[in-house]
C-alpha cells in the first residue's frame, strides 16, 4: 500500500477498496501513517463523499478496531437512541429510564458537549458521585442488573473512530456526512443493540441547517443500520429554538427529573414520546403510536420511570437523597435577565448563538481542559409564538461567575426577534 496513491485516488473521485481503507486506517491507528496523510484523506472524503460500499467498509473497520458488546442471550429487546445534537436537548436522560421501565435494555454510550451543543455526560456528571467512566464489564453488569447504563465512549470502543474524530475536529472535516455516519454508527453497533432511533435535528441550532440536509444524513444512517442488522428509525425535529425551558447543566438534569415525575415541558416530552414510540413498536411491546404514548405516560404516572432513573443513579455512584432534594443542589450565585423592549410575539430565536452563550456561561468548554460550572444555564421564559409585552423577561441567565454572566448576556441580547404577527413553531418535522 502506498498512502499517497490512495489519497490521490480519493482526491480524484475514485473509489477506495475495502482492503485499501483497512490498511490505511489500521496504519493510522498503529502510528505508521502520520496525521498529515490522514488529514489529506479526510479532506478528500469531505469533498468527494463515499459510496455505500466505502461507507460500510469504514463502519466495519472502525467497529472491528476495538471491543464490542454482545447481548444476543437477552430475552429483552436491546436498543438505544442518538441525537445529532442541539441546545436544551435532555431527552436521553428521560427516555433511557423510561424505556428501561418498559422492559427494553438500554446500553447507552453518550457524548460530551461539542461546540454550541450540550453533552449528556457533562449533565449527568453534575449529579454528585455519578460515574460515567465505567469499564465495559461494569457497564454490562449494570445493564444485566437494572436494564440501563449511561456512560462515555471507552478507550476500547472504536479506537479508530476516536483518533480520527480528534483529527477531524481540528482539520475542518467534522461536517462530512459519510464521516459523521461512520462515527455515530460504529459506536452504536458496538453496543450490541438490536434497535436504534435517531433524533435528527434541523434548523439554525443544528449541524444540519435545513430538512434536506437532515434527511440526507438520516437516510444514510438508516442505510448503515440496515446493512449491520440494526433496526433503525429516524425522527426529524426542529432546532430553530432550544428544547425545553432550560439549557445548561444541572438545570437540565432538574428538568429531566421533572419530566420523569410528570411535570416536563410539553416540547421535551413530545420529542421523548415520539422517539420512545419508535423503539416500543420495534420491540413489539405495542402495536401503534397511541398505545406507545399511553404506555409511556403510564410508566411516568405510576413512578416506574422515575424509580428506574434512581436505580441508575445509585448504581453509578450517586445518592437517591440528592435526587429527591434536587432543588437544593448547585444553586447559582448570580442571576440576570433580558427583557423585551417591544410588544408583539416572539418571532425567531438564534439557537446557535444561544448555545454559544451557554458555553460562555460555563456550560461547555472552549478547550478540553476547561472546567464546567454545574450551576450555569439559561431559562427560556418565552418561546416562538408567545405573546410579549414590553418589559417581559425573555431569558433568565445564571451561573457562579459574574464576568462570564455579563459576557453571555452580551451574546443573548441579539438572539431573538419580536414580530407583529404570531408565528407557529413546528417541532416534529416528520
Amino acid at each position: 500500500m502506498i498512502p499517497s496513491e490512495i489519497i490521490k485516488n480519493k482526491r480524484d473521485g475514485k473509489e477506495i477498496s475495502k482492503d485499501q481503507l483497512h490498511q490505511f486506517i489500521n496504519g493510522y491507528v498503529k502510528g505508521e501513517i502520520p496525521d498529515y496523510q490522514m488529514s489529506a484523506l479526510l479532506m478528500a472524503i469531505f469533498f468527494n463523499g463515499m459510496s455505500d460500499e466505502e461507507l460500510f467498509a469504514l463502519v466495519e473497520i472502525m467497529l472491528n478496531s476495538g471491543d464490542q458488546l454482545n447481548f444476543s442471550n437477552y430475552a429483552s429487546y436491546v436498543a438505544d437512541k442518538h441525537s445529532t445534537g442541539g441546545v436544551g436537548d435532555k431527552v436521553s436522560i428521560i427516555l433511557g429510564p423510561l424505556l428501561a421501565a418498559a422492559g427494553i435494555a438500554v446500553p447507552m454510550l453518550s457524548g460530551r458537549s461539542l461546540g454550541h451543543t450540550g453533552g449528556t455526560l457533562d449533565k449527568l456528571e453534575t449529579i454528585p458521585g455519578f460515574e460515567v467512566n465505567l469499564s465495559l464489564n461494569e457497564f454490562r453488569r449494570q445493564v444485566d442488573a437494572i436494564g440501563i447504563s449511561m456512560i462515555g465512549q471507552t478507550d476500547t470502543i472504536c479506537p479508530a473512530d476516536k483518533k480520527m474524530y480528534a483529527l477531524r475536529d481540528v482539520t475542518g472535516t467534522v461536517e462530512s456526512i459519510p464521516l459523521i455516519c461512520g462515527s455515530i454508527m460504529s459506536k452504536k453497533i458496538a453496543e450490541g443493540i438490536q434497535g436504534l432511533v435517531l433524533d435528527v435535528k434541523s434548523g439554525n441550532g443544528a449541524f444540519m441547517k435545513n430538512i434536506d440536509q437532515a434527511r440526507a444524513l438520516g437516510t444514510m444512517l438508516q442505510k448503515i443500520g440496515t446493512a449491520f442488522n440494526v433496526n433503525t428509525d429516524a425522527v426529524y425535529t426542529s432546532m430553530d429554538q432550544p428544547l425545553g425551558n432550560y439549557a445548561g447543566l444541572w438545570c437540565e438534569v432538574k428538568e429531566s427529573i421533572d419530566g420523569l415525575l410528570g411535570n416536563g415541558p410539553a416540547d421535551t416530552m413530545e420529542v421523548t414520546f415520539e422517539l420512545g414510540t419508535k423503539l416500543l413498536i420495534q420491540a413489539g411491546l405495542v402495536n401503534n403510536k397511541p398505545e406507545a404514548i399511553d404506555l409511556q405516560k403510564k410508566l411516568i404516572e405510576n413512578g416506574s420511570a422515575y424509580q428506574k432513573f434512581l436505580e441508575m443513579v445509585e448504581y453509578q455512584g450517586g445518592k437517591k437523597s440528592d435526587i429527591e432534594n434536587y432543588s437544593e443542589l448547585h444553586l447559582p450565585q448570580y442571576f440576570d435577565e433580558i427583557r423585551s423592549a417591544d410588544n408583539g410575539y416572539l418571532g425567531t430565536m438564534d439557537t446557535y448563538k444561544i448555545g454559544l452563550a451557554t458555553v460562555e456561561l460555563g456550560c461547555g468548554r472552549k478547550k478540553t481542559t476547561d472546567a464546567v460550572d454545574p450551576t450555569a444555564g439559561i431559562e427560556f421564559r418565552k418561546k416562538i409564538g408567545d405573546e410579549i409585552q414590553k418589559g417581559d423577561v425573555i431569558y433568565k441567565l445564571f451561573n457562579s461567575n459574574k464576568t462570564k454572566l455579563n459576557s453571555a448576556k452580551g451574546i443573548l441580547k441579539d438572539t431573538y426577534s419580536v414580530t407583529a404577527e404570531q408565528k407557529q413553531h413546528q417541532l416534529i418535522l416528520s
